[in-house]
């Protein structure tokens, strides 16, 4: 995987980000969702890389990434977050770039572009809505959907859901190979799991997981609040995609949604389900490159 991208580790102002980059051109900034890290991008980003500088960090906490300095759940927050990407792009010489983003990446993608529109030319978001549209919908759920919703459970009280995966990591978070949180069965490349694995076997990551959905259960949630509350929009050019198979259609109009959220908006459903660029990478390079 990944002929001709460098790995590197590039020290922050709170900790070391493992960062992949490769290609020439224009920046594009590829972020990751739970529970991988940027090898999730293994089948898109070389081709991407043939027309744009491709930059894959890990998020704090997740893959190879350190540790904030503060271990709490505003630690974790999408805000600190994209603040990360500000500062990485910023050390790599970008200081305006293209956003692609999947799962909780997506939601650190459209805090950037709401806390940073000066630094986004465009964002493309990958089977999420915003973290406060997801929280209202899941509490008209019935109770006991809900408790076991897994964002529910990540963001009970420290130490509760890291000893639940602590137990078994493998087993919780990749039953038979495949991530937990897909409706079905997908197929990862070996050394994509392997490196998700090898990840998740260091309780500190898992702790970092339990922090995001901690963070997005709270502060994340307030802060779209209090941005929808002021008329905030985002106010580059967005586009939305997600999984006709997942579970995001069956809540959601996806595109209605946004419209709340931008001023510039495309998007659709893909044919398959949440893992898009490790489950249908050919359909999903056919709309970004459109």
């Amino acid at each position: 995987m990944f002929d001709d991208f460098e790995v590197q580790t590039i020290r922050l102002a709170q900790f070391d980000v493992r960062v992949r980059i490769g290609g020439s051109g224009p920046p594009l900034l590829l972020l990751h969702g739970y529970p991988q890290s940027h090898v999730m991008w293994h089948q898109v980003a070389p081709v991407l890389a043939e027309t744009r500088t491709v930059v894959m960090p890990d998020l704090r906490g997740y893959g190879g990434s350190g540790l904030p300095l503060v271990d709490s759940a505003e630690a974790y927050s999408k805000r600190a977050m994209a603040s990360d990407q500000v500062e990485l792009m910023g050390r790599l010489g970008h200081e305006r770039f293209e956003v692609i983003g999947h799962d909780r990446g997506g939601r650190v993608g459209y805090r950037l572009a709401l806390d940073h529109p000066a630094s986004i030319s465009r964002l493309t978001v990958l089977d999420i809505v915003p973290t406060a549209d997801m929280w209202h919908a899941a509490e008209k759920q019935p109770a006991d959907q809900l408790r076991e919703w897994h964002w529910n459970k990540l963001a009970r009280s420290f130490p509760e859901p890291e000893d639940e995966i602590n137990r078994d990591p493998a087993g919780y978070l990749f039953p038979d190979g495949s991530p937990a949180i897909s409706g079905y069965p997908i197929e990862l490349h070996p050394e994509a799991l392997q490196d998700y694995l090898a990840a998740i076997a260091n309780p500190d990551v898992v702790h970092a997981m339990c922090q995001d959905y901690r963070a997005g259960a709270t502060v994340d949630r307030a802060h779209d609040e209090a941005d929808l509350a002021a008329g905030h929009r985002i106010t580059c050019p967005v586009r939305v995609y997600w999984g006709e198979r997942g579970d995001l259609p069956k809540w959601f109009d996806v595109l209605d949604v946004w419209s709340r959220w931008t001023v510039d908006l495309d998007g659709a459903g893909l044919p398959g389900g949440h893992f898009i660029a490790e489950e249908i990478p050919r359909e999903l390079l056919d709309v970004l490159d459109s």
